[in-house]
């Protein structure tokens, strides 16, 4: 064990591993699974992204745990299992996780109206565009927890689009990390909605407004409520809002320039304790931590004798949640598949451009990081990196490796 290690592991709260198994006896081929690390090794080499991790898992055990390049373009440490990511939007499957779990303790059913819980969302108004001006109109029915769930809010982001209402949301405070929770959510709830609740599938800050809830429902700050009932049952002992000094040498990070389409690149410090703890997008963690987030997913709810959230529950989120008349026109809604409470899902076999099993349920995050969870195969992968200009590529580039070494 070399110096850096040594110090690595002195400051670490190590996170418990999942069992590891040669892949032959779990159904995986490890000449397969060595061509997924070649290939990432191969976009390291290009200058695509600094580093990456990938983990594949099939039957409760780990085939496949891969550490590649540098954790970052301006240093020599190479990236490591323990490596620590901005997830951005794969904090919403676990907030997603979190409001259901408050559902299961009967504070509230999926009909209920947002403004139950947030008053402030109890006069919202539509903003239609007509001649480059904003018309408000009245709801045809209020805002739900199911809306927030599955995109159906009528809320967005701001960076989704340059409509009337996404440049209001870029000219407010939305993005501040120095609001609080609750702020946020009057500030977005002062905001028109771009459509309809339930019309229209847009990719929004719903579930920074789930967050809120949680803190309203349950009393309690959105952090201690996913560290008392989630992270900590689970042993996800690096998850949280931010990182403690102690680990400035763990943290990976993008090109401060896109290597493919040139945008400058600022993610968020992750040393810095936020005062808005974003639902929707905050946190940071681990390859191993998600990796016990996964198994707890693909065990139906539960991980090592403890059960995080109820079969069928679970069963619920990981449907299509989108009938046919909700529109649905986005890029990160492939073909072939639809969204449950949380997470997209894999709809049909075929349509969409890569591989996958009908079930299949997933998301992914802003700077790069990537799963799935896949029930038909009994297998689930992680990814992580910081590279927010490749992530689409990559995911697509990951699917098609991973199932490759299926046998």
């Amino acid at each position: 064990m070399n110096a850096q290690t040594a110090a690595r592991q002195t400051s670490v709260p190590q996170t418990p591993s999942l069992p590891h198994a040669k892949p032959e006896t779990i159904g995986l081929s490890t000449v397969r699974l060595q061509r997924v690390s070649d290939a990432f090794k191969r976009e390291v080499d290009k200058g695509t992204l600094p580093g990456a991790t990938v983990m594949v898992a099939r039957r409760g055990q780990i085939g496949w745990f891969d550490a590649i390049g540098r954790q970052g373009p301006a240093t020599a440490t190479p990236m490591a299992h323990d490596s620590i990511f901005r997830i951005f939007s794969m904090t919403k499957p676990i907030v997603s996780i979190g409001i259901m779990m408050l559902l299961e303790d009967g504070h509230f059913v999926l009909g209920d109206a947002v403004a139950k819980f947030i008053p402030e969302f109890a006069d919202q108004k539509v903003g239609v565009e007509n001649n480059g001006k904003l018309e408000l109109v009245p709801v045809q029915r209020p805002m739900t927890i199911q809306d927030l769930l599955r995109h159906t809010s009528g809320l967005t982001y701001d960076h989704t689009g340059s409509g009337l209402v996404q440049q209001l949301y870029q000219q407010s405070r939305l993005r501040s990390r120095k609001i609080s929770n609750a702020e946020h959510a009057t500030i977005i709830a002062g905001m028109p909605l771009m459509c309809q609740p339930g019309a229209e599938w847009n990719y929004s800050r719903s579930t920074d407004v789930l967050g809120r809830i949680i803190e309203v429902v349950s009393g309690k700050s959105l952090g201690v409520f996913l560290t008392e009932r989630i992270l900590a049952p689970l042993q996800m002992t690096e998850t949280a809002f931010h990182t403690s000094e102690a680990n400035a040498g763990r943290l990976a990070e993008a090109f401060a320039t896109d290597p493919w389409n040139g945008d400058k690149v600022q993610l968020f410090n992750m040393l810095e304790q936020p005062v808005m703890e974003s639902g929707g997008g905050g946190l940071v963690s681990t390859t191993m931590d998600y990796a016990r987030f996964c198994q707890m997913l693909l065990g139906g709810g539960a991980l090592g004798g403890v059960r995080i959230i109820g079969r069928k529950t679970l069963q619920l989120m990981a449907s299509d949640h989108l009938s046919a008349n909700v529109k649905v026109d986005s890029p990160l809604m492939p073909p072939g598949h639809g969204f449950g409470l949380g997470f997209a899902v894999r709809t049909h076999q075929g349509m969409a451009p890569f591989p996958g099993s009908t079930g299949q349920f997933f998301w992914s995050g802003m700077a790069g990081t990537f799963f799935f969870i896949d029930p038909a195969e009994d297998m689930f992968a992680v990814f992580m990196m910081q590279g927010p200009g490749q992530r689409e590529y990559i995911r697509n580039m990951l699917r098609n490796l991973v199932y490759a070494a299926v046998e």
